[in-house]
């Protein structure tokens, strides 16, 4: 993530207005070179209001000018995280607790139930998309995270593969929207400085559920019933405790920060300003199909669907054979569950070492990259060490090392969040990049089997090539990124405006002082922020590698 802060006066004294006139009046000149970034279009015919960001008409509703500061900004950044999914620790703590037994699984049935949850949210990536452009993100959140605990709860109910796997492909459906929803929530929310770091927060989450779902499993599994199997019980509590969390969402969620009930009418206002040069916008609430189209031909998009579809392939076989693997190691299943503590707590370090890190050095390519070097370790130690009791502090080492992978997701999210101008693109952006996650974890269970134990020598090898590649693919989308900052420079130069300019988006606010503004800056910088511009029709936008 490169902070353009080099070059530039960094004056912040000019106001941008943000009248309709002023919005809607600014004729451009065309850039004479033809591989400038063509500058939207002249505003002054067929304006439709539809056609900008909601936040427009609600700073015109504003009766004073609106000004953010620094104090201001971090005053009113504040938010409500929700728990992500348990889903996939139950299938995995099920599978050491007699679930494969109990249920007659042969195969690789046990492989299916992890894909067919990835599968059912692949299809449905493009129509979460649209609805949340089209709907209220708060409410439909709420309702997705109760449905999929309610099938969670159901899933007691399944005794063989045909009823886990219509169970699972249900859940699937629900938890489609969840992380997208997060992602969207971010982006609305925060300067694009900060979303490195609270993309980070929800998704370190996953590490603290791994610590203490296995604690409660542990617990869990020592309950005897008459009535219900260890692997029912933990389906049953994880789902009743997703349902509880459910309502905690409905009733705390906002659908943004112009609605948001804990703001005050002014500090709502602040809240939308101090996104102006995130040169984004926050929700427009309408589906353009030029934007769709934009995305589809953009070659960032495919850039992040094949890094998310890259990681995902290991990312889901570990996940559903995480246990299966210590267990392999020649350990019982309550030292099992025990001994996958440490993968959690590696997992929420790596995570959100891999945010801090990020934001010091101001780029996320090397970060990736040193985050693929542990895994590419650990699948080498695995692949190579045996498997006698002598052997076995070797391989937990191997194996903790590995679960350094958790920390690439989420910066990647940021990576494309930050490089995505836009409302519907943004949102197809995410789709295709969910996608590509979606469909690395339907191929990642299946490259791993029961009766392949204890070595999984396919799985863990095929693991071992995709960690290299995907090392390769992060380079080469950084060089890319450069260069489309190369050409909006040039496409700046061509229109009179300067080649370099302040990001103040991605501005520290360790290195600036409380008064200074956020929302303003010289030579008109931002006024187009809440048009609802894709990145590459605006100038103005500078992308972060």
């Amino acid at each position: 993530m490169a902070d353009t802060k080099e070059g530039g006066d960094s004056a912040q004294i000019e106001n941008t207005g943000l009248s309709t006139t002023d919005l809607e009046a600014s004729p451009r000149k065309l850039a004479a070179d033809q591989d400038a970034v063509e500058p939207a279009p002249d505003r002054t015919k067929n304006v439709h209001p539809r056609g900008f960001d909601k936040a427009t008409e609600f700073l015109k509703q504003a009766d004073h000018e609106v000004v953010v500061t620094h104090g201001d900004s971090r005053r009113v950044a504040k938010f409500i995280y929700c728990l992500q999914s348990l889903d996939k620790n139950t299938l995995s703590y099920a599978a050491v607790f007699g679930l494969i037994t109990d249920t007659g699984l042969k195969g690789d049935q046990y492989s299916w139930l992890g894909s067919v949850v990835y599968l059912a949210q692949l299809v449905f990536q493009p129509l979460i998309a649209y609805i949340l452009v089209k709907f209220p993100i708060g409410k439909f959140l709420a309702v997705m995270v109760f449905a999929w605990g309610a099938i969670l709860c159901g899933m007691t109910a399944a005794h063989d593969f045909t009823g886990l796997l219509i169970s699972r492909l249900i859940l699937g459906i629900f938890e489609a929207a969840v992380a997208p929803t997060f992602v969207a929530i971010i982006q609305m929310w925060y300067r694009r400085r900060e979303q490195t770091k609270r993309n980070a927060a929800w998704y370190a989450m996953l590490g603290v559920v791994n610590i203490i779902g296995s604690l409660l499993t542990y617990g869990l599994g020592h309950i005897n019933s008459g009535v219900l199997r260890s692997y029912q019980i933990i389906f049953l509590f994880c789902g009743l405790l997703t349902v509880t969390w459910s309502i905690v969402t409905f009733i705390l969620m906002p659908d943004s920060p112009m609605t948001a009930k804990f703001l005050k009418s002014d500090d709502k206002l602040i809240a939308i300003e101090r996104l102006r040069m995130n040169q984004q916008g926050i929700a427009s609430g309408v589906w353009k199909w030029d934007h769709v189209w934009e995305a589809m031909l953009d070659l960032k998009t495919w850039l992040w669907f094949s890094i998310m579809f890259i990681i995902s392939i290991p990312s889901g076989g570990i996940s559903t054979f995480g246990p299966l693997i210590i267990e392999s190691f020649g350990f019982d299943r309550f030292t099992t569950i025990l001994f996958n503590i440490p993968f959690g707590a590696v997992q929420m370090i790596a995570t959100l070492g891999g945010a801090w890190l990020s934001d010091k050095i101001k780029m996320k390519a090397p970060v990736l990259i040193l985050l693929c070097l542990g895994p590419i370790a650990g699948c080498s130690i695995l692949l190579a060490v045996g498997r006698a009791a002598s052997d076995r502090a070797v391989l937990l080492f191997g194996y903790y090392i590995i679960s350094l992978y958790p920390g690439i997701s989420p910066l990647i999210y940021s990576w494309s969040g930050q490089n995505t101008g836009g409302d519907t693109k943004r949102k197809v952006t995410t789709a295709m990049l969910f996608i590509g996650s979606n469909g690395g974890n339907v191929i990642g269970p299946l490259l791993f089997r029961p009766d392949e134990k204890p070595r999984y020598t396919r799985g863990l090898t095929a693991n071992l090539v995709l960690f290299v590649a995907l090392a390769v693919v992060v380079g080469l989308g950084a060089l890319w990124i450069k260069f489309l900052n190369l050409k909006h420079a040039k496409a700046r130069l061509a229109l009179g405006k300067p080649e370099k300019i302040v990001d103040l988006s991605m501005a520290d606010a360790r290195d600036e002082d409380d008064g200074d503004i956020l929302n303003q800056a010289a030579d008109h910088v931002g006024e187009r922020g809440f048009e609802d511009l894709t990145d590459l029709k605006n100038e103005d936008f500078i992308y972060v590698y």
